[in-house]
């Protein structure tokens, strides 16, 4: 597949959304919607009997649904995947970690977006306040167990896609 061009149909302070006109093998034309974002962090944060997670209202899908602690870089921030994490990890729950271990890199939605995140596990866990953005201010935290989270899964109670394959992936690195 060959780029012959691309154009900025829109952007904001969290994504750029560009038009791709391509050439397929078979010498016929298309177009590509491309997402660009940046790559995100997500965290597992694990205690003796299963993980912590956070629950707040997602707009695009007008509900609020659990899942695990996870983000970008703000504007204007940055540095590595594992420092987004720990951060990420503590902003949202307040939790801190003394150990994080790397899973993996994966893809949030390939076949539309660039935006990847790397999967941390958190380990050796201390709770503290959390210090939330405010498009985070309806953000709540709390404790699961894997027999729980079993059944949010299975309940729909659990629906974002990056948290539950991170928990494939962890389940498979076991």
């Amino acid at each position: 597949m060959e780029r012959l061009e691309s154009r900025t149909v829109y952007t904001n302070a969290w994504m750029t959304v560009r038009e791709d006109r391509i050439r397929l093998p078979d010498g016929s034309t298309g177009i590509y919607g491309v997402v660009e974002k940046p790559d995100s962090a997500l965290v597992l944060p694990r205690w003796t009997e299963g993980f912590w997670l956070v629950e707040q209202f997602r707009y695009p899908v007008g509900r609020r649904a659990w899942e695990f602690p996870q983000g970008s870089w703000g504007h204007g921030d940055g540095g590595g995947a594992s420092a987004l994490a720990r951060q990420e990890l503590a902003e949202e729950t307040g939790l801190r970690a003394e150990t994080f271990t790397h899973l993996g890199h994966l893809y949030e939605a390939y076949g539309y977006s660039t935006q990847g995140f790397d999967v941390y596990l958190a380990t050796g866990l201390t709770e503290g306040e959390p210090d939330r953005e405010a498009t985070e201010q309806d953000m709540v935290h709390r404790s699961f167990t894997d027999a729980q989270i079993r059944a949010m899964v299975l309940a729909g109670d659990i629906v974002d896609a990056p948290s539950l394959a991170a928990l494939t992936l962890y389940t498979m690195s076991r």
